[in-house]
């Protein structure tokens, strides 16, 4: 009996190291530990004065964009799932791989290897579909979760993405938690 539960704990704690939105060691983790202790974090807030007024004709040059993002929206409030894609339930990189499969835009499956796309941008640059990644396992510092930049006030960067415990959400960069485990954006469009 004992040998049972010792092989089932083990498979418990296997399955949960393997449960965030993807992650693995990687280069990132010595940018952002050098970033963090040499102070040049990002302001608390960022000097962006854009706004998002959700009409194609006023998004940014590319109309994709706005087909994107609006895709990620009408997924407002879908339960999580653990590599679920579908309005079923879906975990952060399936929310941004299917949003960017609507403009015919193939990206990997996971968090960090979409880490790794396109072009890295400064906080002041990020736009309306441009991707903001975190680390958010205290235990390893490597990349585990996306967002999508939707909408951009004068302070607050609004994002969705899908958390573990509400599902697909709106948040704000602002907010201390993601603040605090933002590591970069990147603009793939």
């Amino acid at each position: 009996m004992r040998k049972y539960f010792y092989q089932f704990g083990l498979l418990f704690v296997l399955m949960a190291l393997l449960a965030s939105c993807s992650a693995s060691k990687s280069r990132l983790q010595t940018e952002h530990e050098s970033r963090l202790s040499s102070g040049k974090l990002i302001p608390t807030t960022p000097p962006i004065t854009r706004i998002n007024t959700a009409s194609p004709e006023e998004m940014p040059e590319d109309k994709r964009v706005y087909n994107i993002t609006s895709f990620a929206l009408d997924q407002k409030g879908t339960r999580y799932k653990f590599g679920g894609t579908t309005k079923a339930g879906m975990d952060c990189s399936g929310l941004i791989f299917t949003s960017y499969l609507q403009e015919n835009i193939s990206l990997p499956r996971t968090s960090r290897a979409m880490s790794l796309e396109g072009d890295r941008l400064e906080l002041a640059e990020v736009n309306i579909g441009d991707l903001l990644f975190f680390e958010t396992n205290k235990n390893k510092k490597v990349i585990n979760h996306v967002g999508l930049v939707i909408e951009i006030q004068p302070g607050h960067i609004f994002f969705i993405h899908s958390t573990t415990s509400r599902g697909v959400i709106i948040s704000s960069l602002a907010d201390g938690y993601w603040f605090e485990h933002f590591v970069m954006a990147r603009r793939l469009i």
